[in-house]
C-alpha cells in the first residue's frame, strides 16, 4: 500500500523500492537461515534512510530536557490522538498513526507533539508533525489554512475572513460556525502577526477537544518550540485572554 501524500513523487517512494529487486539466490559463502531457505536481505539504501527511528532530530531529547514525559502512542492517554489524526486537515488513512509522543508545558500551555506515521508491513515513516494543546472552552469545527494549500473535507464550514487584506490573502480561516471565539481569532493582531511573519508552512484545527498545527516534516525542537508560540496566542485568543 502507497502514502496517500501527493507531494512525493511516485518512483521515489521507499514502499515500492523492493518491489522492483528481484530476489536473487543467495552466494554459497553466506549462511541460509533455518526455514527460509534464504539468508535476510539487507536493507536496502533507500529503507535505511527511511526507516522510523522516532528521534531522529533530538526532539525526545529535547522534550526530555525540558521534563516532559515520552510515549510510544499506545499509552491510554494517547487514544485521544487518533481522533486528532483522523480529523487532520491533510489525506490521513488508517495506515497513520501517531508515534513519538511528548506531553509537557510550554509556559502556561499544556501540549502534546507527535509525529504522525505511516504504516505499511516493511516500513513506518514519519510524515507530518502534530502539536496540539487541550481547550477547556467549547470550540466548533475550525481549520486555519495557508491560502496557497489545496483543501478537502471542508463541506458545510464556512469562511470567516478577518478584514485584513493582506492576511486574508494567504490565510484562510473555515469554521462550522461564525462566533464570537472564531472573530477574536481571526481578529487578534498577534495571532495575525505571527502568522504572517511564519513559511506558510502549517495548518491548524479544532478537534476532540483540542486545538492542533501539523506540518509536513517530523518533529524536531525548534519546531515544537514554533508550535507552541502559535498555539499560545490563539488559545488565548479563543478564550478572550488579553
Amino acid at each position: 500500500m502507497s502514502s496517500p501524500r501527493d507531494d512525493r513523487p511516485g518512483d521515489d517512494d521507499p514502499r515500492d523500492d523492493d518491489r522492483r529487486e528481484p530476489e536473487d539466490s543467495a552466494p554459497q559463502s553466506v549462511p541460509m537461515t533455518v526455514g527460509s531457505g534464504r539468508p535476510p536481505r539487507a536493507p536496502s539504501v533507500v529503507q535505511e534512510v527511511f526507516a522510523y527511528r522516532g528521534d531522529t532530530v533530538g526532539a525526545q531529547g529535547w522534550a526530555l530536557q525540558h521534563g516532559w514525559e515520552i510515549s510510544d502512542g499506545t499509552a491510554p492517554q494517547d487514544a485521544v490522538l487518533a481522533e486528532l489524526v483522523a480529523t487532520a486537515p491533510v489525506r490521513a488513512t488508517r495506515d497513520h498513526r501517531p508515534a513519538g509522543v511528548m506531553r509537557g508545558r510550554s509556559g502556561t500551555l499544556e501540549l502534546v507533539a507527535f509525529d504522525v506515521v505511516f504504516v505499511d508491513k516493511r516500513y513506518t515513516v514519519p510524515e507530518y508533525a502534530v502539536t496540539a494543546a487541550p481547550v477547556l472552552l467549547p470550540l466548533p469545527g475550525l481549520r486555519l489554512s495557508p491560502a496557497r494549500f489545496w483543501k478537502h473535507r471542508t463541506g458545510g464550514l464556512l469562511h470567516v475572513p478577518s478584514g485584513d487584506a493582506a492576511f486574508d490573502a494567504r490565510w484562510v480561516l473555515l469554521a462550522a460556525e461564525d462566533g464570537e471565539a472564531v472573530r477574536r481569532l481571526v481578529g487578534d493582531v498577534t495571532v495575525r502577526g505571527l502568522l504572517m511573519h511564519s513559511d506558510d508552512g502549517d495548518e491548524f484545527w479544532a478537534a476532540a477537544g483540542h486545538l492542533a498545527a501539523i506540518r509536513p516534516d517530523g518533529h524536531r525542537p525548534e519546531l515544537i518550540e514554533h508550535h507552541a508560540r502559535l498555539l499560545g496566542a490563539m488559545v488565548s485568543a479563543l478564550a478572550g485572554v488579553p
